[in-house]
């Protein structure tokens, strides 16, 4: 038994026919050069891989917008790195048709800001979610 794990140890004469091997013929030089196979990437597989990226970022611009209303709802510190930048973030998503001083809806009075903020980055958001999901159904073969 210490035999078999010894390295260069030989093998009994009944394993040698069994494991024996013919040498291949020789081959011609343009056999000599290996041949790869690339992945072969689908035109289906690359319009899953766009559409599943087309509908993140509509995911990530209506979670923007969403976390920017509920900041200003909850009258979070704006002086916040954080916040900050959340707040900044959603000012470049909500294209300039949703934004909080001249959106869809303009309220005025007690809390506009929070109600301007929550209807008009909501609506951005649902805008976002509903695009994105579309996009995604037009693109996804």
């Amino acid at each position: 038994m210490a035999g078999i794990f010894k390295r260069g140890a030989e093998t009994p004469s009944s394993d040698t026919t069994a494991t024996r091997t013919t040498a291949a013929p020789a081959s011609t030089d343009a056999d000599a050069t290996p041949t790869r196979s690339r992945p072969s990437i689908s035109v289906d597989q690359v319009r899953t891989r766009v559409a599943q990226v087309l509908w993140a970022l509509c995911l990530v611009a209506a979670t923007l917008l969403a976390v920017a209303a509920l900041c200003i709802a909850v009258d979070a510190n704006q002086q916040n790195a954080l916040v900050e930048r959340v707040l900044e973030l959603a000012k470049v998503v909500d294209l300039n048709v949703f934004t909080l001083d001249d959106g869809i809806m303009a309220f005025t009075g007690d809390n506009a800001e929070t109600k301007n903020a929550l209807v008009n980055y909501g609506l951005g958001a649902a805008f976002y979610l509903v695009v994105g999901r579309v996009l995604e159904r037009l693109v996804r073969p």
